[in-house]
């Protein structure tokens, strides 16, 4: 049976992942649908307990999570900490009934102008610095909300926030370009070609939109291409507002193989060299660095 030192949960708005930890090494894993949209306020326990209730024997069990468990509809709201800072900030301890848990939750990253918030790409932050200790540049977290946060000194300096994935997503699914746009499939040229239409005259971005529907009752244009042809205008806007953050930087982009590579194609257009970074591998080395906190002498 597994028996950890401590669990690391990353409580999303759509999942909760956990790892069964000793120190840095990861015993077993384990998730579920059970994310913060689904669950009222005293869902979270029996959530949690229902993945870990196999690890749990003997001592109160240290439980460090990230991400939306934390905000104001989720578990308990983990205030956020102004920028710039330290992406890790004293984690906020969950009351609960069951004294075999003991929960601790990361705080986000708030900026007051232009206002914008973060929760849970702070841990990835602090992994990636963890992981590559004295960096100083640009991380670009892309997803359903894409993160821009310039790095200094081991401090989140400022950040950005782009609904990029979002609005693909309901553009793709919800608007009238999903009967013109695959569920699946890519053409890199359709994509850079875009992107540079895109980056070039972003104000030009809502009636290329719908060129993409006339695209295909015209001239039988392929869905796949218009798959790809869509994030290129939406990614190629989203790089052109954040421009003073890639341009000359260093930089590196954190996300799911499928969502980072786009962005490192597009980046790579623009002469910007970009390091991947697997944002699990991030994740887990956040967390980590918090839970080390709660073991330190206050």
């Amino acid at each position: 049976m597994t028996r950890p030192g401590w669990i690391a949960a990353d409580w999303g708005s759509t999942h909760l992942r956990v790892w069964a930890m000793d120190g840095a090494s990861v015993l077993d894993r384990a998730e579920s649908e059970d994310g913060m949209g689904r669950l009222a306020r005293d869902g979270f326990e029996p959530a949690l307990l229902a993945l870990v209730g196999g690890w749990l024997a003997g001592p109160t069990m240290p439980v460090v999570a990230c991400g939306m468990v934390g905000a104001r509809q989720g578990w308990i709201e983990a205030p956020y900490r102004a920028v710039p800072a330290f992406p890790l900030g004293a984690p906020v301890r969950v009351p609960g009934s069951d004294p075999r848990l003991a929960v601790h939750i990361v705080p986000g990253l708030e900026q007051k102008r232009p206002a914008d918030v973060m929760r849970g790409e702070e841990t990835q932050i602090a992994g990636f610095l963890t992981m590559n200790p004295g960096w100083d540049g640009v991380l670009c977290l892309p997803g359903t909300h894409s993160k821009w946060a310039e790095v200094s000194a081991g401090e989140v300096i400022s950040f950005r926030t782009f609904m990029t994935g979002e609005l693909f997503a309901l553009l793709a699914q919800r608007s009238v370009l999903r009967h013109s746009i695959a569920p699946e499939g890519w053409d890199e040229p359709a994509f850079l070609d875009a992107l540079a239409e895109s980056m070039s005259r972003p104000e030009q971005l809502a009636a290329r939109l719908f060129s993409l529907r006339a695209e295909d009752l015209l001239n039988q244009q392929p869905a796949s291409v218009a798959r790809a042809r869509l994030s290129g205008f939406l990614i190629g806007a989203e790089l052109a507002a954040a421009r003073p953050y890639w341009l000359g930087r260093q930089l590196a982009v954190i996300g799911a193989t499928a969502t980072a590579r786009p962005y490192a194609a597009a980046l790579a257009a623009q002469g910007v060299p970009a390091t991947l970074a697997d944002p699990q591998r991030m994740t887990l080395a956040g967390l980590t660095a918090a839970w080390r906190t709660l073991k330190e002498p206050r």
